[in-house]
């Protein structure tokens, strides 16, 4: 069916400018291989001028507020243009100082504000309410909000908690405390990308307090090596801390009595500690609970009796209860009485409603707050019950300070116990289920029970509905490419609800009326008239037929689109790889799709042999529409790999696959690889290596390898002593094409004269490895004067990677075996030290006449800007997925220049750019991702470029056997966006202070 919006889109736009010039890209045309047929774009961009980037700053629409670049416009006029030589040469602009890492060495250091209000004694507003992190994909253990008219407390922060926010408009900037209950990914998963948002926003940034049982400096300490320290000098730890004298051991209700964490006019909140019951011969713990600042300290060696490094006790098995008082209501002032004790009406009665007495006007006697003031009523109490296992449970049931909140036998309080107005259960539903957790929820009277955990009842309904939304529409119009989404496949799984619960110790008289959690479920305190739940704002759930029925009514055509796309994958496949699409009515002006031609490796392609899945197809920090970056390559029965792993990584497979197949896919994980140590590349690393973890604690396994920039390696190291991450780390350099043509020269040469049992000199090994000839050139080619750019990948000795290097590649070769691949290689590109790109390479096959097939080959560009060795990489590659960051308007040539300049300024790529590299090296498809959040959606874009390449999105699944039905589709993308094509921007662009933090990402 003809698409007239589509095909009509273009010239619609031209008219609109007609006195604008056309669009002019950057050339890269001195980066191409001969001996390869040249794009339209490559014509268009051979007939432009040549120029210097960046130009000169003029005219930039809507650009004065989103410059963010890091340099001043004298230090880019300096720094982008390259040496020359006496023959001219082109020139592809970067910012050189950024790649080296001293963009912002000679800036003063942030000193970032910690917000202090002032407070409302007399609060007019207070309620929690429930953050929906993790509740449809069981990933991250929900957050919780208390919040006043001036302060606003967060209780855990797991990944997905900014996605949240964004989306219900909840301010992360009025954000005060952060409490963890426990210390490790499932609830702190989100902390790092919230402090780098907080740290950004406004022009100096903010902190905010993040308090956390004695484990948190674990914590602290391996974020240090991407966050700045400015943003954590808030942090501060409770409790007994951890010793390696063993010789004592104070038993539970030494640190078991309430730690006052604040305690103001507004609120009180303490913490009650829980450990393990199991662990009563645990390491030492001081007897005095202290806070401490945890990034002025250094890390305890913990040692067991035996004297050796590790005990049984774990840094994360720590649990807290917070208990959050608020102050008693004062009663209702009668002014009837005040004037019957001799008062005036004026100053007097402030006094008394404040509590203080006064002296009667008329009378001789004092008058006191009681005599005119009706009784008080005590402020509500919340409780956040954290108790994760049964071993944490019979320390819960012995926790002494808890009595003062039970009631009696008969249900009724005692004289000095305290009323609990409502409890939030953190813990899992196989904890809460039990007869005894049953019991102990009783013991509180008549308190409402929210349950928060992993409630399965509520795992169908997505928390993210704008992206839930995309995904069904996405999913309407090609279901091949956009499989329906895992959590709207669950409503028939098992959920056994406590109030269903059996248990061998004997049932339970009356189990405890209790609700299960909801998205942005309330529960009032303030004011007291209207104490108890409020549904209000929970979001109303959507069907995937809703969806499209608001689809279909919205966008008529869709329907006919949908069947147009439908028919790419009908008929046979050697009519469909053939044919030429000319007859097709929609494609009737894209004559250039005849040139493509199919390559060798895709012949008699098998659809179990790759899916490329998109994770996250963001930049900087998660958004509503689309989450940072990921990539999981799926090899089905061979396994799979992730190609970095942002925040939110988890919840996103758990999203595209459901939870049990998410479970499936992290169980058989080979390898992850990270192109640098950006934080929206890498900070889901940990949630995924835990969940592993705990997948195959009861199997025999190899730990996890992970492939990344050596920065990365601190992260782990640090975390690793918090909890145990199962993996084995190589450096990104170590996996290099001359490193690896090294470490293969090494085995084929001592294959003669060497035997399994003889001793191998790692670190000679290594060093020949890395000091050859095949390597020595590295460092003396950077930036060299005459030469072409290159990358600044600077070669520091590390000689503990270096010693465990030789052993470590022999792994990943044998992991990469097991998966059907030849090679895993990285290589260096343009955007910050230690930054990486990789190509993936498949064996060899023959079919079943014998014949040899060649693998396919897989390049990421991880981000970068243009540069000879992502070209060389990339070469003949079957897919080439490229960032493309800034967007190029196609008609609007000073907007162009804009996103040129901040391109340049932060070393990524634009739209274009990644196009024309694509095209220089031979790809046979290219996949742009990594779209600044100014592109919430979907960039506007001109299909007249992109006959090899298709525009990403979230849980877009990519079969190999389908890439020949790759760009057909991006015409009727953009029907299915057609209202959406221009950003909102006071509901979807992420705030350029805040989009500059994420480490320049």
């Amino acid at each position: 069916m003809p698409l007239p919006q589509v095909s009509s889109l273009n010239l619609n736009l031209r008219l609109l400018f007609p006195l604008l010039s056309p669009f002019k890209p950057s050339s890269l045309s001195y980066l191409k291989p001969i001996n390869h047929s040249s794009s339209l774009f490559t014509i268009l961009a051979s007939s432009k001028r040549h120029r210097n980037i960046p130009p000169p700053h003029h005219l930039k629409p809507n650009l004065a507020r989103r410059n963010t670049s890091t340099l001043s416009s004298s230090d880019q006029q300096k720094v982008a243009p390259m040496e020359t030589t006496t023959e001219p040469q082109p020139s592809v602009g970067f910012n050189k100082r950024r790649a080296e890492g001293r963009d912002k060495s000679d800036k003063p250091h942030k000193n970032l504000q910690l917000k202090v209000r002032k407070l409302n004694p007399v609060n007019t507003i207070s309620y929690v309410q429930i953050l929906g992190t993790g509740m449809d994909t069981q990933d991250t253990s929900p957050s919780v909000m208390l919040f006043f008219d001036k302060q606003r407390f967060i209780f855990n922060a797991g990944e997905g908690l900014q996605r949240f926010c964004t989306e219900h408009k909840i301010k992360l900037s009025k954000i005060d405390h952060i409490f963890l209950s426990r210390v490790c990914s499932e609830t702190a998963g989100g902390l790092p990308g919230l402090l780098l948002t907080l740290a950004g926003m406004g022009d100096e940034g903010m902190s905010v307090n993040v308090w956390g049982p004695s484990d948190l400096k674990y914590l602290v300490d391996a974020m240090k090596s991407f966050i700045p320290n400015a943003a954590m000098v808030h942090t501060r730890s409770f409790g007994p801390m951890l010793s390696s004298d063993t010789a004592s051991m104070p038993d539970s209700s030494q640190f078991q009595e309430p730690i006052v964490l604040i305690d103001d006019e507004v609120v009180k909140i303490s913490a009650i500690l829980l450990r393990p019951s199991c662990l009563d011969r645990s390491p030492h713990l001081n007897e005095e609970p202290v806070m401490q600042n945890p990034s002025e300290r250094g890390l305890d060696e913990r040692m067991d009796p035996n004297g050796k490094t590790g005990s049984i006790m774990k840094p994360g098995d720590m649990s807290v209860i917070y208990v959050c008082e608020l102050p008693e209501i004062k009663g209702k002032f009668d002014p009837a009485k005040a004037v019957s004790l001799g008062l005036k009406p004026g100053p007097k009665y402030r006094e008394l409603q404040l509590g203080n007495s006064v002296k009667s006007d008329r009378q001789n006697i004092t008058v006191h707050p009681s005599d005119v003031m009706g009784p008080s009523v005590p402020g509500p109490i919340v409780l956040l019950v954290d108790c994760p296992t049964e071993s944490h449970l019979q320390e819960l049931l012995c926790v002494q300070s808890l009595s003062s909140y039970y009631v009696d036998a008969l249900g009724n309080l005692p004289e000095s116990a305290k009323t609990v107005t409502c409890i939030i259960h953190l813990s899992p539903a196989s904890v809460i289920s039990g007869s005894n957790y049953q019991r102990w929820m009783q013991r509180f009277g008549s308190a409402q029970h929210i349950l928060a955990g992993h409630e399965m009842k509520n795992v169908e309904i997505p928390i993210l509905k704008s992206s839930a939304r995309i995904a069904a529409r996405l999913n309407y119009l090609c279901p091949q490419f956009f499989p329906a989404p895992g959590f709207w496949s669950l409503q028939q799984l098992n959920y056994s609800a406590p109030e269903s619960s059996a248990s061998s110790e004997g049932p339970v008289s009356k189990l405890c009326e209790s609700i299960a959690a909801k998205n942005l479920l309330k529960f009032t305190l303030r004011p007291y008239a209207h104490l108890g739940l409020d549904r209000s704002g929970i979001p109303n759930s959507a069907t995937p037929t809703e969806i499209i029925d608001e689809l279909v009514t919205e966008i008529p055509e869709i329907v006919d689109a949908a069947q147009c796309v439908s028919q790419f994958w009908h008929g046979s496949r050697e009519t469909e790889e053939t044919t030429s699409l000319q007859d097709s009515k929609v494609f009737v002006e894209e004559p250039w799709l005849n040139e493509n031609s199919l390559p060798g490796c895709l012949e008699n392609i098998r659809r179990d042999d790759l899916e490329i899945v998109l994770l996250g197809t963001g930049s900087s920090q998660p958004s509503k529409y689309r989450n940072v970056s990921s990539i999981f390559i799926n090899l089905f029965a061979k396994g799979s790999l992730l190609l970095d792993c942002g925040e939110g990584t988890l919840g996103q497979l758990k999203r595209r696959y459901g939870v049990e197949g998410a479970d499936d896919a992290v169980r058989h994980l080979r390898c992850i690889w990270i192109s640098h140590i950006h934080a929206d590349h890498h900070t889901g690393l940990a949630r995924i290596l835990a969940l592993r973890r705990d997948l195959l604690q009861a199997v025999p396994h190899e730990p996890l390898l992970v492939v990344g920039p050596r920065q990365l390696k601190r992260y782990l190291d640090a975390y690793q002593r918090l909890e145990d991450l199962d993996m084995q780390f190589l450096d990104c350099k170590h996996t290099t094409a001359a490193s690896l043509d090294a470490f293969e020269g090494f085995i084929e040469s001592n294959k003669d004269h060497s035997s399994p049992e003889s001793p191998i000199n790692v670190e000679d090994t290594t060093n020949k490895i890395l000091d050859g000839p095949t390597g020595q050139n590295i460092d003396c080619t950077l930036f060299a004067r005459g030469s072409q750019m290159q990358s600044y990948w600077k070669r520091p000795g590390s000689p503990v990677d270096n010693r465990m290097a030789f052993p470590i590649l022999k792994t990943l070769k044998k992991a990469l075996s097991e998966a059907g691949l030849e090679a895993l290689v990285s290589f260096p590109v343009v955007h910050c030290p230690q930054a990486f790109g990789v190509a993936l390479k498949a064996a060899e096959r023959i079919n079943s006449v014998g014949k040899v097939i060649p693998g396919w080959k897989i390049v990421y560009s991880g981000d970068t800007r243009p540069c000879p060795e992502l070209i060389e990489a990339s070469h003949g590659a079957t897919v080439l997925i490229h960032e493309a960051s800034y967007h190029l308007i196609f008609f609007l040539a000073t907007f162009e220049d804009g996103m040129v300049d901040e391109a340049i300024a932060r070393n990524h790529s634009t739209t274009m750019e990644a196009i024309e590299v694509g095209d220089s090296a031979g790809a046979y498809r290219i996949i742009l991702t990594h779209f600044s959040q100014r592109y919430p959606k979907i960039p506007i874009f001109d299909e007249t470029h992109m006959h090899k390449t298709c525009i990403a999105f979230d849980m877009m699944s990519v079969n190999i056997a389908d890439l020949p039905v790759l760009p057909k589709v991006l015409p009727y993308l953009k029907l299915l966006f057609k209202n959406e094509m221009i950003v909102d921007e006071s509901d979807d662009i992420v705030d350029d202070a805040v989009e500059a933090v994420h480490v320049g990402s």
